[in-house]
């Protein structure tokens, strides 16, 4: 699929429910993201739950029994947002809110999404949502995209669909940039050089200039496996390296230490 080429085949569709819909142009007017909607390889609906509510000022917030700081996001218009995208959307759509309580967004989860026709977003705010939205299983599950708080779901959700754009045939320019990212393959990207040859007294590794392509993906395989062993090595324990990588990844051990050792002399 080259870059003027629009997709025959149905986009996956993700109906997002905020309040702040917005934001979301940071996603929809710029980058891969909008390539991808361009060429019809997803498609966004955003439903403001606030079109939901039963009140003049259209709040959807209220404070949470048994007191406490802070505001709750009211459950009816969320559940009534919901039912609208699902209208759409299909009944059997799973809805995922975004939540520092969920399950870690990874690379594998990311896939899976991909891969699924349609699915919501829900993004929260306040100090979240009325728990019986859980309960009642109107939120399918929860995802998490780090161990800290942000002021709502919006920049998780867009995480999330800037990561998954990438997964979509068509959405990125060379689909082989996709396999070279980071976690892919469960490793960490090598490192990468570009023009000028000399920068700040640092010089391109020579097997990157001489031309032997078959040398340069053996040493940049080998880079990724240093840069895991020495930034993730928690990722080295979640696969099973061949022969050839565990022979490369003693080669650049040896080779850190020597270059240690050389300047500590």
């Amino acid at each position: 699929m080259n870059e003027n080429t629009i997709n025959t085949t149905k986009p996956l569709t993700i109906a997002i429910i905020s309040i702040f819909p917005e934001i979301f142009h940071a996603i929809t007017n710029y980058g891969i993201t909008k390539k991808a909607i361009q060429k019809e390889i997803i498609k966004i609906n955003i439903v403001n739950p606030r079109n939901y509510t039963n009140n003049k000022y259209r709040n959807i917030d209220d404070r949470p029994y048994g007191g406490g700081s802070g505001m709750l996001m009211a459950a009816q218009p969320l559940k009534l947002a919901i039912e609208y995208a699902k209208s759409i959307l299909g009944y059997n759509t799973k809805t995922f809110y975004l939540s520092p309580k969920g399950t870690k967004l990874n690379q594998k989860k990311i896939l899976i999404l991909s891969k699924m026709k349609c699915f919501i977003l829900l993004c929260g705010r306040y100090k979240g949502i009325d728990e019986r939205l859980i309960r009642n299983k109107i939120i399918d599950e929860e995802i998490s995209i780090g161990d800290y708080i942000l002021s709502g779901g919006e920049l998780p959700a867009m995480v999330l669909i800037d990561a998954l754009c990438r997964f979509i045939p068509g959405s990125l320019g060379k689909e082989q940039s996709r396999k070279d990212d980071s976690f892919y393959n469960g490793l960490l990207e090598c490192p990468y050089y570009t023009r000028p040859k000399v920068f700040d007294n640092v010089k391109v590794p020579n097997i990157l200039l001489s031309g032997n392509h078959k040398k340069i993906k053996i040493w940049r395989l080998k880079q990724s496996l240093g840069q895991t062993w020495m930034k993730r090595p928690d990722l080295l324990n979640k696969i099973i390296l061949t022969k050839e990588e565990n022979d490369l990844l003693e080669q650049f051990k040896k080779e850190t230490v020597k270059l240690k050792d050389n300047k500590t002399t």
